[in-house]
């Protein structure tokens, strides 16, 4: 079992930054790899970012050069860094878990808002 908390969120203005934290306990946090998604009013759920145990990263095409998703193992601790916000970036995130070797995201955290608009 993992549970998972995030925080950072809150209200940006176009083409600020946020950073998005999300902290792990409960298990053995490196043997997971992590995603960020989001989910707008109306829309489906999306992928952001993901980070795999040994570090490689993917990115969705829409957030390529202004999103970063990194992780700290010692601190249990995955954090997503958001540049250049856009008001279509405006959303609930969340992080997700998955154990290496598998393919679906079991373990979900309660989301955090990001809002972005002047």
């Amino acid at each position: 079992q993992v549970q998972l908390v995030e925080s950072g969120g809150g209200l940006v203005q176009p083409g600020g930054s946020l950073r998005l934290s999300c902290r792990a306990s409960g298990s053995r946090f490196s043997s997971y790899a992590m995603g960020w998604f989001r989910q707008a009013p109306g829309k489906e759920r999306e992928l952001v970012a993901t980070i795999s145990s040994g570090g490689f990263t993917y990115r969705a095409d829409s957030v390529k050069g202004r999103f970063t998703i990194s992780r700290d193992n010692a601190q249990s601790t995955v954090y997503l860094q958001m540049d250049s916000l856009k008001p279509e970036d405006t959303a609930l995130y969340y992080c997700a878990a998955r154990l290496e070797g598998t393919s679906q995201y079991d373990y979900w955290g309660q989301g955090t808002q990001v809002t972005v608009s002047s």
